[in-house]
């Protein structure tokens, strides 16, 4: 999730935070389309429309397998757990602290971005030969990220982390750094193996498939699917998709249709109020993010009608609604406690200790059985229950909590 996507919150401009010591995709090579049999992950253009190109069937059969897999790690920390590890030696970038970190962030334009902003700025806060901490915000564009990470690599970085706006427009600015910094990329993928680390959770394919075989589970054959996506060119949300469309495509319900939101929770609700009024009924809905789900209930509550099946994501507002209209639901997550992540494998890197070169977290999934589990009392509405941030000192007052 993670994370990823325009989800209608103001974004922040720059910050550059100099901390006093003693305060302180897949990195693959570019897909393409997969070649597999038809009724694989790679079938023929159904319904559905056509594969993504960002589909590589490698990827999808190991997330799925990885779904399954038991973490390496405390399960107390499972920002720092890793699945199916294969360790890389940083032997070379060892080096002395004090420590300069720097950060080129896609955005904080979205709920999930904000809450993994502060958890990262927190994990930050606990390292005291951190001794900088130096973060430009690209506001969501491209053009600004390059000049970002550009601008970065002047600045005396010891490591720079990267999470990219968009995964093929960025690809050759995170390569230009690699000969120059240690890089961490994280959340969204790069298509370059040329990162120290690529940090994410399982991944889109399993967000994806979670949900789809939750509303193949739960609504009847034949009956009517509505998929709401973001937008397009993002690896996560392009993968949650594909998995989905493989899934949907193996059943026999009906995708009615396949639509983009832009993450406006207006957009959305007004996209699923059209479909009911299209067809009458709809039987369940997809969301390839889960911010703007609390919109498409609400489309059917006005409507008058009973709300089908439907995922959503670790949001307050959709889990606390989920509790109290009793949904049929499921949450798929991309937790942000995945922003904690790259400060402690950059401080292992410029150590000298191994990470794994592809850093699998793990990817809980809310059900109706541990809903409560993650129903957060005095958290506001756009908090994200996994933000692993509860041990962090200021919680929950910075999160925009109250004790």
């Amino acid at each position: 999730m993670g994370s990823y996507s325009r989800r209608i919150i103001a974004a922040a401009a720059l910050a550059v935070l100099t901390l006093p010591a003693a305060a302180c995709t897949s990195d693959k090579p570019a897909p393409a389309a997969s070649a597999a049999p038809a009724g694989s992950a790679g079938s023929d253009e159904k319904a559905t429309g056509a594969q993504s190109k960002f589909f590589t069937q490698a990827d999808y059969d190991a997330q799925m397998a990885m779904r399954r897999a038991q973490p390496t790690g405390s399960p107390d920390k499972p920002w720092e757990q890793s699945i199916d590890a294969q360790l890389v030696d940083t032997a070379a970038y060892q080096k002395p602290g004090p420590y300069h970190l720097c950060f080129s962030n896609a955005a904080v334009n979205n709920p999930w971005r904000q809450v993994g902003w502060k958890t990262m700025q927190a994990e930050v806060g606990l390292h005291k030969e951190i001794v900088r901490f130096t973060a430009l915000d690209a506001e969501g564009k491209d053009d600004k990220q390059i000049s970002d990470i550009a601008e970065l690599q002047g600045k005396g970085c010891d490591v720079l982390i990267v999470s990219p706006n968009t995964t093929a427009t960025l690809t050759p600015a995170v390569s230009g750094a690699c000969p120059k910094v240690p890089v961490i990329v994280f959340d969204r993928g790069v298509q370059t193996d040329c990162p120290v680390t690529f940090i994410k959770p399982i991944g889109g394919y399993a967000f994806g498939a979670e949900a789809a075989e939750f509303l193949i589970d739960k609504v009847p054959s034949g009956g009517k699917i509505l998929a709401l996506r973001i937008l397009p060119g993002v690896d996560v949300l392009e993968t949650r998709w594909s998995a989905a469309k493989v899934a949907f495509d193996n059943s026999d319900r009906e995708i009615v249709g396949v639509e983009f939101t832009d993450g406006d929770a207006a957009k959305t609700k007004s996209i699923v109020s059209d479909y009911i009024q299209r067809y009458g009924r709809i039987d369940g809905v997809w969301m390839d993010a889960g911010a703007t789900a609390v919109a498409a209930v609400e489309a059917f509550e006005d409507a008058g009608q009973p709300v089908p099946p439907i995922n959503g994501e670790d949001q307050q507002d959709f889990l606390q609604k989920w509790h109290d209209a009793k949904l049929t639901a499921i949450a798929p997550t991309y937790p942000t406690y995945q922003w904690r992540t790259p400060v402690i494998a950059a401080l292992k890197i410029l150590k000298g200790e191994q990470v794994p070169k592809v850093w699998n977290l793990p990817q809980p999934t809310i059900t109706h059985a541990n809903l409560a589990t993650y129903l957060k009392p005095g958290m506001p509405p756009l908090h994200y229950a996994l933000c692993g941030c509860e041990d962090l000192p200021g919680y929950p007052e910075k999160w925009g909590g109250t004790p």
